[in-house]
């Protein structure tokens, strides 16, 4: 059996706010980053955590990657680097170097395979890689909390437990500037009180003050959510506002 996964990394102004992330299938998926990397270093950290996530696993890995920086230390430079002393042919030191050690780390005694494919071009395990590790990367330059996905446990092999996996992760919270809190029920209702339709509304359209909404979002709905701001080229919020 084989596992194919996803591997890409993200930084906004290369260096600047970067994640990056793995990608096997939604129940299967992490990412995290920094608030200053490069996009080389979110590729390098994607794959390692992904070595990583599945050193428990005896399967083959197939790593679908569309960074050729990443495919031709893995399969090309890195034997030789570590043969000089991790210095280039040239005698000059290697470029991440932490990352580049620690991956070699992780892949020894591993079966794997690397597969180019190209960046943005809508292989879809390549994009939803993406769409994660881009989600950290602007999480990190807003301020948000940070989505770092289910993982691979142990407990999901022997239990097959996904969907509690899936379902346990931390959520991730979004704020809007739109609408009020919800409220409560008066005291004494049960929970199968009739509200009169004109109690309905979420929010009073004459009410000229901004109130705050807290929404609370699963990984994948936050990672989803940003996704389609960014195709519609607006922010969350705004998005989050227009739905309202």
């Amino acid at each position: 059996m084989t596992i194919t996964a996803a591997a890409d990394g993200s930084a906004l102004g290369n260096p600047g706010p970067a994640g990056w992330a793995w990608y096997v299938d939604d129940a299967h998926w992490a990412a995290g980053g920094w608030k200053h990397a490069t996009n080389n270093q979110g590729e390098l950290k994607a794959v390692l955590e992904l070595f990583r996530a599945t050193a428990h696993l005896d399967e083959d890995l197939l790593v679908l990657c569309d960074s050729q920086y990443v495919i031709n230390t893995v399969t090309k430079w890195m034997r030789g680097w570590k043969a000089k002393g991790w210095r280039k042919g040239d005698g000059k030191p290697v470029m991440n170097l932490e990352l580049i050690k620690e991956l070699d780390e992780a892949m020894a005694g591993r079966r794997y395979t690397f597969e180019w494919v190209r960046g943005h071009a809508g292989h879809p395990m390549n994009e939803a890689a993406d769409a994660r590790a881009r989600a950290v990367s602007e999480a990190f330059q807003a301020g948000r909390p940070i989505p770092h996905g289910p993982g691979w446990s142990r407990e999901d092999d022997e239990t097959d437990a996904v969907a509690t996996t899936h379902t346990t992760v931390p959520r991730s919270r979004v704020q809007a500037a739109a609408s009020p809190t919800t409220t409560e029920a008066p005291a004494g209702a049960s929970g199968d009180a009739v509200v009169p339709d004109n109690e309905l509304t979420l929010f009073s359209l004459d009410d000229p003050d901004l109130h705050e909404v807290t929404l609370w979002l699963t990984d994948d709905e936050h990672i989803r959510l940003h996704e389609r701001a960014r195709q519609e080229g607006v922010s969350a919020e705004e998005l989050l506002r227009g739905l309202i």
